[in-house]
């Protein structure tokens, strides 16, 4: 009696390489900042050819782990940048048919906290960005004719990143950008069909600053929660459905 058995899974060389030279970029043995050795050197460290090496840096610099900076041969160890990394949960949240109801619901348990940390935890340097994403808003909206719908949207995903600066936490941060970036299409229908949505935009973000500036984290957390359930009603008035995909 023959028995027959599964194909072996041989995975590639440069893929070895790439995973243990992760493993000492997460464990900091390989710190940000630093320049890594020349091909040359790592195959000769690592014995393995150096095509297979230059493989493995290939994919790390994918994975925004490295980085070939300007006038240098050699890769840097970097750190991946929020929107990089968001931009792929984003893409697969929206592979999930993921509604405005789900994102407003992530929203409303990620923002008033982080409005709250802002309030409590800002720097001089933050809060400045902060109140200038709002002045910024407050001008170019004052007149809905002043600025077109797309650069509305983005002052508005500019502050909620400003306030998360202010709150100086990095997994707060990371949770709401790819968030953001889902809610930046279907906000731009919404501002073009609520003539009121910028005025009230406005208000809340003027509201947030004060109550953050003043370190009131109580109030920032509640007029960042009436801010987010007004993106709801905004939405309801413009007749969208909140059970439709996003992003």
């Amino acid at each position: 009696m023959s028995v027959e058995l599964e194909p072996l899974r041989i995975e590639p060389g440069y893929r070895k390489v790439a995973a243990a030279l992760t493993e000492r970029i997460l464990d900091r043995r390989l710190a940000a900042g630093v320049h890594m050795p020349p091909e040359i050197e790592l195959a000769r460290q690592l014995g393995v050819h150096r095509s297979t090496v230059r493989e493995a840096l290939r994919e790390l610099e994918t994975n925004g782990l490295l980085e070939r900076r300007r006038g240098s041969k050699r890769m840097v160890v970097t750190r991946p940048a929020n929107g990089a990394v968001a931009e792929g949960v984003r893409r697969a949240l929206s592979l999930s048919d993921v509604s405005f109801q789900h994102v407003w619901e992530a929203m409303t348990m990620i923002e008033p906290p982080l409005a709250e940390a802002a309030a409590r935890r800002h720097e001089p340097a933050s809060l400045t960005a902060l109140e200038d994403a709002a002045a910024q808003f407050r001008a170019h909206n004052a007149d809905t004719q002043v600025v077109g719908r797309s650069e509305a949207v983005r002052e508005v995903a500019d502050f909620f990143r400003r306030l998360g600066d202010c709150a100086a936490n990095p997994v707060l941060i990371l949770a709401q950008e790819p968030l953001l970036q889902l809610l930046e299409p279907s906000l731009d229908a919404m501002i073009d069909q609520v003539p009121q949505a910028r005025a009230r935009i406005v208000t809340a973000e003027r509201r947030i600053v004060e109550a953050v500036r003043a370190r009131d984290a109580a109030s920032a957390r509640d007029w960042m929660a009436k801010h987010i359930r007004d993106f709801k009603r905004g939405y309801e008035l413009a007749g969208m459905s909140l059970l439709q995909p996003v992003g």
